[in-house]
C-alpha cells in the first residue's frame, strides 16, 4: 500500500503521517498493508535491533502453534483474540476452524486500519462463528460484555493476548486487565500471551534503544518487561509445558529454534 492509497473503509480515521505498530508489524512479516512512513521506521528499528523481524515472525508462528495445540490437544472451541492486529495468512479463526469447524472466535482491536480490514476476519465455517469488536484493551469490562454475544462464557475460552500488554505502559494496570478478563471466563479457560523483554538471557538488551526510538517516532508507545513481570500476568494460573520461554521455544516441533527476546506461554485457569 503506497502513501496515496488508503483502505477502502474507515480511512477517515487513519493517520498515515505517523508510523503505527499494526502497520509496521505487518511490514516486518512481509505484508502489504503499510505506508512509507511505516517502512522507514520499521527499517530504522530493524537496523538498530536486527532480530526484530525474527520476533515478528516468531510471534505469528507461536499463535499458530498455540491455537492448534489448544484445539487438538485440549478441546478448546472458543477464542477471544484481544489485539488481533492486521489480518494476514492463517488468522486465529482459520487455524482453529481447520481442526474444529464449530470453533467460535471473537477478535478485538481498536486500530482504525484493522477495523478497515475487519471483514477479512468475519469469514467462518457454517458450524462456527467469528465476530469483531472495535474496543480498547484498557476497558476489559466492555470487551467481555460484547464478546458474550458470540461466546458462551460459561464454557472455557482461550484468551489470546499476543503482543498487546506491552502497549499498556502501567504494569499494575496491565495486570488488572488480565485479572478482569480471566475472572469473566470459567475454570478450564486459557491465557495465551506473548510479550517483549529486555532480559539479557533472551538477547533483549537491544530492545532498550529500539523502544526509545520507537516511542519518539511512532505510535502507540511501547514497553518491555522482565521475566518476573511477565510471569506475574499468570498469577493463579497453571502453565502448560514448557512454561514461560522465548516464544520460538514453545512446542517448536522438530526445528532447533533461535531464541528471540519475546516471551511466550500458555496457562490454564484451574
Amino acid at each position: 500500500m503506497s502513501e496515496n492509497q488508503a483502505p477502502s473503509s474507515g480511512s477517515g480515521r487513519l493517520n498515515t503521517g505517523v508510523a503505527h505498530n499494526a502497520r509496521v508489524w505487518n511490514y516486518w512479516i512481509g505484508g502489504k498493508d503499510n505506508y512509507e512512513v511505516d517502512q522507514a521506521v520499521g527499517d530504522q528499528v530493524a537496523g538498530m535491533f536486527p532480530v526484530i523481524r525474527d520476533v515478528a515472525r516468531a510471534d505469528r508462528e507461536f499463535l499458530g502453534r498455540a491455537v492448534r495445540h489448544l484445539v487438538e490437544e485440549h478441546g478448546v472451541r472458543q477464542f477471544l483474540d484481544i489485539g488481533t492486529g492486521l489480518p494476514t495468512l492463517d488468522n486465529t479463526h482459520e487455524i482453529a476452524q481447520r481442526s474444529a469447524p464449530d470453533a467460535r472466535i471473537v477478535y478485538v482491536d481498536n486500530d482504525p486500519i484493522v477495523l478497515a480490514h475487519a471483514r477479512t476476519l468475519l469469514t467462518s465455517t457454517r458450524e462456527g462463528a467469528t465476530d469483531y469488536i472495535d474496543a480498547d484493551v484498557h476497558h476489559p469490562e466492555g470487551i467481555i460484555e460484547r464478546a458474550s454475544a458470540t461466546l458462551d462464557l460459561d464454557r472455557p475460552v482461550a484468551v489470546m493476548m499476543l503482543g498487546i500488554l506491552n502497549f499498556v505502559l502501567d504494569t499494575e494496570k496491565a495486570q488488572d486487565i488480565v485479572r478482569q478478563v480471566l475472572a469473566a471466563v470459567p475454570s478450564g479457560s486459557y491465557l495465551v500471551l506473548t510479550h517483549p523483554t529486555t532480559d539479557p538471557d533472551l538477547g533483549g538488551e537491544g530492545n532498550v534503544a529500539a523502544m526509545e526510538f520507537w516511542n519518539e517516532n511512532a505510535t502507540p508507545p511501547i514497553t518491555a518487561r522482565t521475566r518476573a513481570e511477565v510471569t506475574a500476568f499468570f498469577d493463579g494460573l497453571e502453565f502448560l509445558e514448557p512454561g514461560l520461554v522465548s516464544c520460538t521455544q514453545w512446542h517448536p516441533g522438530t526445528a532447533s529454534p533461535v531464541t528471540v527476546p519475546q516471551f511466550g506461554a500458555v496457562a490454564v485457569k484451574p
